[in-house]
């Protein structure tokens, strides 16, 4: 099973990752929580690369180059091994991500994203991706406030975009949504953590039920 969780900047995904991933280990599922980008160590440079405010001359195709490698590299040495051992993997963001930040908002060709798309996933799709949804003013809100309180040095390129930006990265999340409703389950992102957790894992439970039968 291979879930992702996608939304803006402070929506909380990280968040119930964690919790998700947490809950699936109480109940002995073989499971691998990872991220985009940095689920590697290479990937982990090509971050703090992407994330750098000081990095404000980065074009958009070198950007999206960036994502590229750290996921061809993070299919190579992380999904792929352990989808081939029968985990689940839970990761936070993957290539939607792409697809809506380079392609809706940096306004990149869509048949470069796709072709890319393709040849670094080979093919792979997740079999369920949570879209955790809320108004970018809340979002943007809790991630510089999360920022602030982590004394993360300067790792906020994205939060620093205009507020126009991440409404484009929300509109083109729900599109996205809309258009795959058999894959994607949008869940309210202003809802209390607890509240949201149980939420999604009442979404999982005839899979995980399934599993114990």
């Amino acid at each position: 099973m291979f879930i992702t969780f996608e939304g803006i900047e402070g929506c909380g995904k990280s968040t119930q990752v964690k919790r998700l991933v947490k809950r699936l280990k109480k109940i002995s599922i073989p499971v691998v929580h990872t991220l985009e980008p940095g689920g590697t160590k290479i990937g982990k440079d090509i971050r703090e690369i992407l994330l750098d405010s000081g990095n404000k001359n980065l074009s958009p195709l070198a950007e999206l180059m960036l994502y590229c490698a750290d996921r061809a590299q993070h299919m190579a040495e992380i999904i792929m091994p352990a989808l081939e051992r029968g985990d689940w993997v839970i990761c936070d963001r993957f290539f939607d991500a792409t697809t809506v930040y380079q392609g809706y908002a940096r306004g990149l060709d869509p048949g470069l994203l796709n072709i890319l798309k393709e040849n670094v996933t080979a093919g792979v799709v997740p079999d369920i991706t949570f879209l955790i949804d809320c108004p970018v003013e809340i979002g943007i809100a809790r991630a510089l406030k999360r920022n602030l309180s982590e004394a993360q040095s300067g790792q906020d390129r994205f939060e620093r975009e205009k507020m126009a930006f991440h409404e484009t990265v929300r509109q083109g999340y729900l599109a996205l949504a809309g258009a795959e409703k058999d894959r994607f389950l949008v869940v309210d992102g202003t809802l209390e953590v607890g509240k949201l957790e149980e939420s999604i894992f009442e979404s999982l439970r005839p899979v995980v039920s399934k599993i114990g039968e």
